[in-house]
């Protein structure tokens, strides 16, 4: 079916009346049309009469929206009259700022610089006292689940062990073990020199065991879980599940919360120490292969470096920097609204937000522990 397009003049006033269906097929004419009469001399207004157009797709809906944005640029009023219903709620998805709004300018001002200071702080402000609240929330369930074991969720608890723990084992043995090769490469680069070979093995386990394992393998898994905790939440809280579930009268913290963290907390020391063992023979590998050092040489040498502490240290800093993942991970995803953009926002800043508190916390670990001597 054809678009039938008549236009006419009165004055400065320029009149497109369009019948038929303003589709893929046929938008393309009524464009032309309007480009036209919107670089007609001397005209001030132009009216689209759309009375009798019985359909209309994005296609069509992209050409008015673009006829609003260019008789905007032009100066000239432009006037839409006869559309139906549903055929503003599809120029509503086309374009937030409707041709009828006459909002075809930019969708966002740029905020001078000292108002931009202060929607941050204000953002900033915000957000803190909502982890506060969340917090506080959290707290309290813990304390519950304390008081009242048969209050945790084993099964939910166990699934995420898998999830974020058993299916991490692959990429967490793979990096680790390049870690150590890398570090004991680049330690027997200076320490060949001195004929001091056998001290890779030293400085290859406590670097591992105190720092790299449990580091790297935080970083890993607040790339892949926490990223997943926000997503998951998030989602639930566009499809309003998270809503259904208050209405109910169920707590948010103890179903969607707890499991996550009491499994993160569970899985990634062992997963650190994991990362430790591979790491060590990475430097093992190297020390064999480069440095001509003996199996039994390398790990005797190893043995005498560690110590218990040097292992405890790494393992209760995983478990720290996992109550930082799951916990920020879920946070970031109670923070959801309901659009697919902050789905993807806050999943993002789950993720910055977890591998910085957790670089700065191992930061802070290192200072408290050389200051007490540990």
């Amino acid at each position: 079916m054809l678009l039938n397009i008549e236009s006419f003049r009165q004055g400065d006033h320029i009149f497109i009346r369009a019948e038929g269906p303003l589709t893929n097929q046929t938008a393309d004419v009524l464009h032309r049309e309007v480009i036209r009469a919107l670089g007609a001399n001397g005209a001030r207004q132009l009216t689209l009469e759309l009375e009798d157009v019985p359909q209309l797709d994005t296609a069509g809906a992209a050409v008015l929206v673009h006829a609003a944005r260019e008789a905007r640029r032009v100066d000239i009023d432009l006037a839409v009259t006869g559309l139906a219903s549903d055929h503003l709620r599809l120029l509503d998805l086309v374009d937030p700022g409707t041709i009828l709004d006459d909002a075809a300018g930019p969708r966002r001002k740029t905020l001078p610089f000292v108002e931009k200071i202060g929607a941050n702080a204000t953002f900033i402000a915000k957000d803190t006292l909502a982890f506060f609240t969340f917090t506080g929330e959290f707290t309290v369930e813990v304390a519950r689940s304390i008081l009242h074991p048969a209050r945790i969720r084993l099964a939910e608890v166990g699934f995420y062990m898998e999830r974020a723990g058993f299916d991490a084992i692959p990429i967490v043995f793979l990096i680790s073990l390049l870690l150590g090769l890398i570090l004991g490469f680049q330690a027997a680069i200076q320490l060949k020199q001195f004929g001091a070979n056998i001290y890779v093995a030293d400085l290859v386990g406590v670097a591992i065991t105190r720092e790299l394992g449990p580091l790297l393998t935080a970083i890993i898994v607040a790339g892949r879980s926490g990223s997943s905790f926000a997503a998951e939440i998030g989602t639930m809280m566009v499809s309003e599940e998270v809503a259904a579930l208050e209405t109910m009268g169920l707590n948010r913290t103890r179903f969607l919360v707890m499991p996550k963290v009491l499994a993160l907390i569970i899985m990634l020391p062992c997963l650190a120490l994991c990362a430790d063992v591979l790491g060590i023979l990475g430097g093992l590998i190297v020390g064999v292969f480069q440095l001509d050092l003996t199996v039994n040489h390398y790990i005797a040498q190893t043995r005498l470096a560690l110590s218990l502490t040097d292992i405890v240290t790494g393992l209760f800093k995983s478990a720290v920097f996992a109550l930082l993942i799951a916990g920020i991970g879920c946070f970031r995803g109670l923070q959801v609204t309901n659009d697919a953009e902050s789905v993807g926002r806050c999943t993002t800043s789950a993720v910055v937000s977890a591998i910085f508190l957790i670089i700065a916390t191992d930061a802070a670990f290192t200072v408290i522990f050389y200051a007490v001597g540990i």
